[in-house]
């Protein structure tokens, strides 16, 4: 029962300090990872689960072995933030496998790379042509990443018109029942705006699930109860929804204006955009 106990207190300190050298070491570690991080990685799990294991080993030496390969890994990593030359010898450098359609046989070779694993790995970027590819090279991390040539490339939005529109950035302002007032803010509005939103569907904060104002300025819904409908909001009902939320803006931003002429502004156009509401209530069905 006492080596039981001393198997679950070391394995649960030593669980503790590889989540503290995990937050330590950055989200890095868990994205894709060179090939000195995923030695450093295997080494600190097989010292971690060693030590849990063997009540035989030398507590204090584990530690110490445990606490070396973590830390020098991040002192590493500081180095590398702040010399470029320093990251190149650590990490390496991109190497390139293919230029205008042609391949590099001597990087191929240097990287213990064969034609067939560059094949393999131009299949899983759907490219079939070697010829169809302007530039491809292998990061750090081992992936391949290549470049079409201009004809092989999908066709965008941004190819076929001029001064597109910028898409905008939705902001969650529910999660799992709770209102997040940063993201209001940065949405432009404010928590009363989205009580009358909530209202109008006739749910309450607690029983949504995820909430979020798109680009257009629309709130959409997501209940913990898929079984509940809501009240379908029209077109007509989108208008007023998006002049409440341009109201609603102008008056946020009358009020964090510093200079009295934008103050003055902003007030000003906030009182025409009410206006018009008011003149237009009758004609949205969601208004009494």
């Amino acid at each position: 029962m006492t080596e039981i106990l001393a198997t679950v207190v070391r394995s649960v300190f030593i669980i503790l300090g590889l989540f503290i050298i995990t937050k330590l070491l950055g989200k890095k570690q868990l994205s894709k990872l060179s090939f000195f991080e995923y030695i450093v990685g295997i080494t600190v799990g097989d010292i971690a689960g060693t030590l849990s294991m063997d009540p035989e080993l030398s507590l204090r030496d584990g530690i110490t072995a445990f606490l070396i390969w973590a830390f020098v890994p991040l002192f590493i990593s500081v180095i590398s933030l702040k010399s470029k030359p320093f990251r190149d010898f650590v990490e390496g450098k991109p190497t390139t496998f293919i230029e205008k359609g042609k391949i590099l046989e001597d990087n191929l070779r240097k990287e213990k790379f064969s034609a067939d694993e560059l094949l393999e790995q131009l299949r899983k970027k759907d490219v079939f042509r070697v010829a169809d590819v302007e530039f491809a090279s292998l990061d750090s991390n081992g992936e391949l990443n290549i470049i079409p040539k201009k004809a092989k490339q999908p066709l965008t939005a941004g190819d076929l018109f001029d001064n597109l529109p910028e898409s905008g950035v939705p902001h969650t302002v529910i999660m799992d029942g709770t209102i997040y007032n940063e993201a209001l803010k940065n949405a432009g509005v404010s928590r009363e705006w989205l009580s009358i939103e909530l209202a109008k569907r006739q749910v309450e904060a607690e029983h949504v699930f995820f909430a979020q104002i798109d680009e257009q300025g629309q709130l959409k819904i997501d209940l913990y109860n898929d079984s509940l409908k809501m009240p379908e909001i029209k077109q007509d009902e989108h208008l007023l929804i998006l002049m409440k939320k341009i109201h609603a803006e102008l008056e946020w931003n009358s009020l964090i204006a510093k200079e009295p002429v934008l103050k003055t502004a902003y007030k000003e156009y906030s009182r025409r955009i009410d206006e018009l509401l008011k003149k237009t209530k009758p004609y949205f069905s969601l208004e009494e």
